[in-house]
């Protein structure tokens, strides 16, 4: 019994002298070496040996600091940092938060209930669309051309579709100098209307703002490609620039001419493209140098916020228009008396006037 009570001590005795050591409370000790311990070893007789109380503040041989390692304090306050950051509006999650709690991306761009809404409202007007504008394909290629041979059905129908859509999607820009057009079209001339491009919107807000008439849009080529609106964009007579292909680049020039002095009225985006920031673009010269060849006046037209309603990454507008976009007609510019530049220059500022703060050229 004596020998079993001499191990059971000796086997206590090795044990507190190798783990009675300091550890700093916040940074774990590394164990003692063999030859620290061994200087220190006591006789196996020594059954008396003191164990540090484990309600030792400096140390104890069951101190949970280097069983389980408290954190660094310059951890802590790097979590505690981190959680009482602001959240970066950049970064992917939240600007997915802010573009809507029913917000989803597609390959075609964002979508969300409204914008569900104003797609289906769209292709379902669509349908008859494509069929009234077939009509008249069968018309043209029966009498070889000799009917409407102005393209005033093609305009008539699509204008149809257009008014209809912004009505039931609620998407009607609200238009200022309505009386400006008025005294405009008594003097029975064509004009070119011109305005700023950041948006979608802004094809269909130009045709409710010009009305009821028969006018032909320059757009580019890559316009046809679009389904209906491709079909409609051809039928109508509208001037359509291959910017790659020069020639067509001449011919557009003396399409667009030649509808000006048949008393169409035309409509142009001089910027070539859409402005993803919203901001106004540098100005490209074909508008302004059909106006000026053929003497017509150009009338410029701010186009308000409609980046807003139909942002450049979304597949359709994501909110109504009406109350949030509008469309400022401005002055008749006469271009008699002016050479290119000092026109581009006279309907850009008089566009810029028009426009708010975030939506000016920032070099202007």
């Amino acid at each position: 019994m004596k020998v079993y009570s001499i191990a059971i001590a000796t086997v206590f005795s090795i044990a507190a002298k190798s783990t009675a050591f300091t550890v700093p409370p916040s940074i774990p000790t590394p164990p003692p070496s063999r030859a620290a311990r061994n200087s220190n070893d006591l006789s196996s007789k020594d059954v008396s040996t003191t164990v540090t109380s484990p309600s030792s503040s400096s140390s104890s041989y069951l101190s949970t600091s280097w069983l389980f390692p408290q954190p660094r304090r310059k951890t802590l306050q790097r979590l505690t940092a981190t959680a009482l950051s602001p959240v970066d509006d950049s970064s992917p999650s939240s600007s997915k938060m802010s573009k809507g709690l029913f917000t989803f991306k597609t390959k075609y761009g964002y979508l969300n209930p409204f914008a569900i809404y104003y797609g289906l409202t769209s292709i379902l007007l669509g349908l008859p669309w494509f069929v009234v504008l077939t009509l008249c394909q069968i018309m043209y290629k029966i009498t070889n051309n000799a009917w409407d041979k102005m393209r005033r059905f093609p305009i008539f129908f699509s204008h149809v579709w257009g008014v209809l859509l912004l009505r039931l999607t609620r998407s009607y820009p609200t238009v200022e100098g309505m009386n400006i057009l008025d005294k405009f079209y008594k003097e029975g001339r064509a004009g070119m209307f011109v305005a700023n491009h950041n948006s979608w919107m802004d094809i269909p807000f130009m045709g409710v703002t010009v009305g009821w008439r028969n006018y032909k849009l320059i757009s580019k080529a890559e316009l046809g490609k679009v389904p209906i609106l491709g079909k409609a964009i051809a039928l109508g007579g509208h001037v359509m620039v291959d910017r790659s292909d020069r020639k067509s680049q001449l011919k557009t020039l003396k399409l667009g001419m030649q509808w000006l002095k048949d008393g169409v009225h035309l409509c142009a985006f001089p910027e070539g493209t859409r402005s993803k920031t919203g901001r106004l673009l540098p100005f490209k010269n074909g508008a302004f140098k059909m106006a000026h060849k053929v003497g017509s006046p150009i009338v410029p037209l701010s186009i308000v916020a409609s980046g807003k309603a139909h942002p450049s990454d979304w597949m359709f507008p994501k909110m109504k228009s009406h109350g949030v976009c509008k469309v400022i007609v401005h002055e008749p510019i006469e271009s008699e008396g002016k050479t290119e530049e000092e026109l581009a220059e006279l309907v850009r500022k008089a566009i810029i006037d028009g426009l708010p703060e975030d939506q000016r050229p920032l070099d202007d």
